[in-house]
């Protein structure tokens, strides 16, 4: 036992790491030290090292508690981390290994080894100071913040995100967006998640409403962000997800306030010229129902609407003389008409909408092969929304009464449509607006609206 423990005395000196072999049977005593733990100890000689105990090398006396306790009944310690003392009484940290051995009743003894982790220690506390500071930062953001493995299960969140479930966050971790809100809502998050998860790539700023556990609904906007691992891979998602229900609910306000305020000036052009008005609301009717078989969501579809609404409320300026002639106008009055899109335009361009509206009634006169007006734009230069507007305008004006001549019906209508697809009007449009009718036996599909 001793060859074999000198053998690793001498090993050990060149590892730096200190060796001993101590009686914990009084009169307690170390047996053998090696060289580098009295180096590390900054005594003069093994002979002073050796008259001192174990105990007296602890800093703490309930460390020494702890390790005398840990030998006694365990026989063995393993890493054992505490503060130190040399020579000096300046205190460092140090890790202890070592275990028990009994020869007989008489002779029990500690082999072991210590190690000094002020290195290792120095990194520990500056990384959980790093980690204080970032988890501090996290549980400050008033913003949802959770972090997901790749089988979509939560791995950490702020406070905000468990506050705003109502929960603690060891009630959160490990469990999915399945355990939190309904299926369909759940299955659209984890498909983010695994579309990030598969691409690598970052979703930001989604709109969406969800459903809290309890039971209210919220509008938030979420950015979900790729974890990668040591290797490059994909090991997970971050998502950030901030609460917009206030916002949302005073711009759902302000424009609701602002469509009352257009609606009324709609009411003002309908008691002067009720004509253009009925026809305004047809026209919306039509381009909301193509937004519609279209696919779009609601905030879309009230931007189409709108436009519709108001695509010739520029008329109002135009006297009604002009508007209801029968027979061919002149250079000047049909300029004058013209004009009536740049007025709509001008009386709406400096209110804020969530959508185009402007622009949108400012092309519905516009036509792919550029001979529309008033800035002869072509194909893409055109909005889809102003496109649509186009063919629903052309479309209610030829199937309606005016005062200057009869209703040339949905045949005359459709043929004007047809026969101008590619170089007036978006082919795809018309094709919607002909599906309508046939689905509705050929009958305007509007007029319930």
């Amino acid at each position: 036992m001793e060859e074999t423990f000198d053998l690793n005395i001498s090993t050990a000196e060149h590892l730096g790491i200190g060796l001993f072999k101590y009686s914990f049977l009084p009169p307690e005593k170390f047996i053998i030290v090696n060289n580098a733990l009295v180096e590390m100890l900054r005594f003069s000689s093994k002979m002073e090292l050796k008259n001192e105990t174990f105990w007296e090398l602890f800093v703490y006396p309930y460390e020494a508690e702890a390790f005398y306790r840990q030998i006694a009944v365990e026989k063995k310690v393993k890493f054992f981390q505490a503060v130190f003392k040399d020579r000096n009484e300046r205190p460092f940290w140090v890790a202890v290994t070592a275990s028990s051995v009994c020869l007989d009743k008489k002779k029990e003894f500690v082999e072991g080894i210590v190690e000094n982790i002020c290195a290792y220690k120095e990194i520990e506390e500056k990384l959980a100071l790093e980690r204080d500071i970032a988890q501090s930062l996290l549980d400050n953001i008033p913003d949802a913040i959770y972090f997901k493995d790749k089988n979509n299960r939560i791995i950490k969140v702020n406070n905000f995100y468990a506050r705003g479930m109502g929960l603690k966050p060891d009630d959160i971790l490990g469990k999915t967006d399945f355990d939190f809100f309904p299926r369909e809502q759940a299955q659209k998050m984890i498909d983010d998640d695994n579309y990030v998860l598969a691409s690598g790539l970052p979703i930001v700023g989604k709109i969406e409403r969800t459903l809290l556990p309890n039971g209210t609904w919220n509008q938030v906007i979420t950015t979900k962000i790729p974890m990668f691992d040591r290797n490059g891979g994909v090991s997970g998602t971050m998502g950030v997800t901030r609460d917009m229900t206030a916002y949302a609910n005073s711009e759902q306000e302000r424009l609701k306030m602002v469509i009352s305020a257009l609606a009324a000036l709609g009411k003002t052009l309908q008691m002067r010229d009720p004509y253009t008005y009925s026809h305004n609301h047809r026209v919306a009717a039509i381009s909301e129902r193509v937004g519609r078989q279209l696919g779009w969501d609601e905030n879309r579809l009230l931007g189409m609407r709108l436009a519709g609404e108001l695509h010739d409320l520029g008329k109002i300026t135009i006297p009604l003389d002009i508007l209801n002639k029968p027979g061919k106008l002149s250079e000047a009055e049909y300029n004058l008409i013209q004009g009536h899109v740049k007025v709509s335009y001008d009386i709406i361009k400096d209110v804020h909408f969530p959508f185009s509206l402007a622009e949108t009634i400012y092309q519905h006169h516009e036509r792919l092969n550029g001979s529309g007006y008033p800035r002869g734009l072509k194909a893409d230069e055109i909005s889809l929304e102003a496109r649509i507007l186009a063919v629903s305008d052309v479309l209610e004006s030829m199937t309606s009464y005016r005062p200057y001549r009869e209703s040339l019906g949905v045949g005359k209508a459709m043929e004007e449509l047809e026969g101008g697809c590619r170089e007036k009007y978006d082919p795809a449009i018309v094709y919607v607006v002909k599906s309508l009718l046939h689905s509705n036996g050929g009958k305007p599909f509007w007029l319930d609206n």
